[in-house]
């Protein structure tokens, strides 16, 4: 029987998150969630929504969110696009920006999400390969920028943590397109960049920044996101956006959680503390680990199998990411490794606890 998708659907393989196991009793550092609750303000907000305007429509501009995220970032309101979480300000992106048969660029390794958005669209993709150091070939980045109409960019880097500068960031600029700052990590990071970069001349007006709410908010579970951007692009992209995009309940408490930085930023420190320590730790049991500025390790080990890790690990409920990246290692083969959200202190204690049954070596 014919196939009844468009044939770019045919093709793809699309996108496998990370495991989310519903039963209890996991150690689950797989999918870079925020270890500690939300803000008590956020509860709250839920709750008053929960006893109030549920059966109306929200406000499809969430026009109070976007007042309290626009005054903490120095912009006006017109500079924000809320979303049902960063993935659908991606998928925005795409849809606004790029028509079928034209190209889109992202380093590589990375956020593999961004190809399949590409295929849905029926756009192509081109991989920028990151060298073993994380950096990239200027003379290939300048070929890419000839030819994309966007540019995705996670900084700080997933799987890896890295941070790029500004200065690496303005060889991404496409000639004829934009360059989207993923910043999903950008509150773990020391050397976040911040709304200013949006004024820079440099950028000519066409670079965006998404955030998500799911990570140093503690608010994966309610799937909320926003973008930055010149109003001229948010004005355009308004328009791709489903009507009621985000729920009332989301927008309550993404407006709680912008209102109470203290709470976010405390969470934060306490997952870089913990960060540190693990970074400490992990070398004593044979593996190497990646600088990182976001709230997960890149780690790999010279002796024992990536896979073989993960499965012991989860064979003692205690999940981390396998990773694999075709075509990304220095010889052309598969890169693999292990990426380790960092959970909180008795979760990471539990990790420590079961690693060197996981890396013992084993003959057969």
């Amino acid at each position: 029987m014919a196939s009844v998708f468009r044939p770019a659907i045919d093709r793809m393989a699309g996108y496998v998150p990370g495991e989310q196991p519903q039963e209890t009793g996991w150690v689950k550092l797989n999918t870079n969630e925020n270890p500690y609750p939300p803000s008590p303000r956020v509860v709250s907000a839920i709750r008053q929504m929960a006893e109030g305007r549920l059966n109306v429509y929200p406000d499809p501009d969430a026009t109070g969110f976007r007042r309290v995220a626009a005054a903490l970032h120095g912009v006006e309101p017109d500079w924000i696009l809320p979303a049902n979480g960063s993935d659908e300000n991606l998928t925005i992106i795409m849809r606004s920006f790029c028509d079928a048969g034209q190209q889109i660029g992202y380093p590589y390794p990375s956020y593999v999400l961004y190809e399949s958005l590409a295929q849905i669209q029926d756009v192509g993709v081109h991989r920028l390969l990151l060298r073993p150091d994380w950096t990239w070939d200027q003379s290939r980045a300048a070929e890419l920028r000839r030819s994309v109409r966007i540019f995705f960019v996670p900084n700080p880097n997933s799987p890896t943590g890295t941070s790029w500068s500004t200065d690496q960031l303005l060889e991404l600029l496409p000639d004829d397109g934009v360059l989207v700052l993923d910043q999903a990590y950008a509150d773990f990071s020391e050397q976040s960049q911040g709304a200013e970069l949006l004024r820079d001349a440099r950028f000519a007006g066409r670079l965006l920044m998404t955030r998500t709410f799911s990570k140093s908010y503690s608010l994966a579970g309610i799937r909320f996101g926003y973008c930055i951007a010149h109003p001229d692009l948010i004005s355009g992209m308004r328009k791709v956006k489903d009507s009621y995009n985000c729920d009332a309940v989301a927008i309550a408490a993404a407006t709680a959680a912008l209102e109470d930085q203290q709470w976010m930023l405390a969470n934060r420190d306490r997952i870089l503390a913990t960060r540190l320590r693990l970074a400490t730790a992990l070398p004593r049991h044979g593996f190497v680990v990646h600088p990182s500025q976001a709230n997960f390790l890149w780690t790999t080990h010279a002796s024992v199998s990536h896979r073989s890790i993960y499965e012991r690990l989860k064979q003692q409920r205690v999940l981390v990411r396998y990773m694999k990246f075709p075509g990304a290692a220095a010889d052309g083969g598969e890169l693999d490794g292990l990426r380790i959200t960092i959970g909180t202190e008795p979760e990471i204690e539990r990790l420590l606890e079961v690693l060197p049954q996981a890396v013992e070596p084993r003959s057969g």
